[in-house]
């Protein structure tokens, strides 16, 4: 009986044994703080507006770069955002203004007409990718095409200066080679970084709908005619 009261009690000599106090106990118990101080590095709470609006404006500059020389990067994937864009749409629109058609009824670009049919063309791209099974994500699409619209805004510039010269065949020539330029600029650029988002057997099926996307544009920027 004795034996079995032992064995249901395997610890109930623990109680009697006691530490010496001389004997010294020694040892850490710390705990890692490196994912704190690195989630610390990114959190942007405490950083004044000043550093937030000159950060988000160096990522746009360098998007900006990126496009100005296109190769296969995921730059604009990886970090995409849509101030780039806005404003490259609203620089073009703003200088799409002032048109001969606009005050005769002809159907010139007004300002709202241009915003609509660079995003509107802009989402269809993005809904005809995805479809055809892309892996790029919406924002990301619209992201780079927004962003290739500089070439274009920038032939854009080009050709209202042109245009202060006149409006004879010298002046169209010269904006017909820059928005050329520019229109293949832009198309290359875009399919630069989308290829590798693409199926190897449909990417013509998306370049199509990109190069009529930057045609028109180009082709509203061609028949820009300053008003008399």
């Amino acid at each position: 009986m004795a034996a079995a009261d032992e064995s249901s009690r395997p610890f109930a000599g623990l109680s009697d044994v006691s530490i010496s106090e001389d004997i010294p106990v020694e040892g850490d118990i710390s705990v890692p703080v490196g994912p704190s101080r690195r989630d610390d590095e990114f959190s942007t709470l405490d950083e004044p507006v000043k550093e937030t609006i000159l950060r988000d404006l160096r990522a746009v500059g360098n998007k900006f770069i990126h496009v100005l020389y296109p190769k296969r990067s995921s730059a604009l994937l990886r970090d995409w955002d849509l101030w780039g864009p806005l404003l490259l749409c609203v620089t073009l629109a703003l200088l799409l203004q002032g048109g001969a058609a606009d005050s005769d009824d002809q159907g010139g670009p007004q300002f709202a007409e241009v915003f609509v049919i660079v995003w509107f063309g802009s989402i269809v791209i993005t809904l005809n990718s995805k479809l055809l099974g892309g892996t790029i994500s919406f924002f990301q699409s619209l992201c780079v095409l927004g962003y290739c619209i500089m070439p274009l805004t920038a032939a854009m510039a080009v050709c209202r200066i042109v245009l202060f010269g006149g409006s004879g065949p010298v002046s169209f020539a010269v904006r017909l080679v820059v928005v050329t330029v520019s229109f293949g600029w832009s198309t290359f650029a875009s399919t630069a970084f989308l290829a590798d988002s693409q199926p190897p057997n449909r990417k013509a099926l998306v370049v199509y709908p990109v190069f009529l996307f930057y045609f028109v544009i180009g082709w509203m920027i061609l028949a820009f005619a300053p008003s008399q």
